[in-house]
């Protein structure tokens, strides 16, 4: 079992950054890929970025690569998403989720758990 808790999600302006944590509990974390998804008003979630237990590996949707980075830190069992040159379509609630298999995946149904998520909102 694992359990996601998020943070750092706010309001902020366009253009501007803000980094989310994703705090997990277990002893196991290390041997999970690690996810971001968002989901906006009256969509469905849609994933943001990926990386592999070593955090050696990473996967991007392309409406946020070269503006977010993910990143892990195994021994505070804690992955982060950097975001920079936020713009107002950026705006969701955004979930950290984990999944038992060693590559990354990007459909929602694949992961095994998910945090409660935290709001990002990017005014214009």
């Amino acid at each position: 079992q694992v359990q996601l808790v998020e943070s750092g999600g706010r309001l902020v302006q366009a253009g501007g950054s803000l980094r989310l944590s994703c705090a997990a509990s277990g002893r196991t974390f290390s041997s999970y890929t690690m996810g971001w998804f968002r989901q906006a008003p009256g969509t469905g979630r849609e994933f943001v970025a990926g990386i592999n237990w070593s955090g050696k590996t990473t996967n991007y949707a392309d409406s946020v690569k070269g503006r977010f980075t993910i990143s892990r830190d195994n021994a505070k069992n804690t992955v982060y998403l950097q975001m920079n040159r936020l713009k107002p379509e950026d705006t969701a609630v955004y979930y950290c989720t984990a999944d038992s298999s060693v590559v990354i995946r990007t459909r929602d149904y694949e992961y095994d758990y998910w945090g409660q998520g935290t709001q990002v909102t990017v005014s214009s």
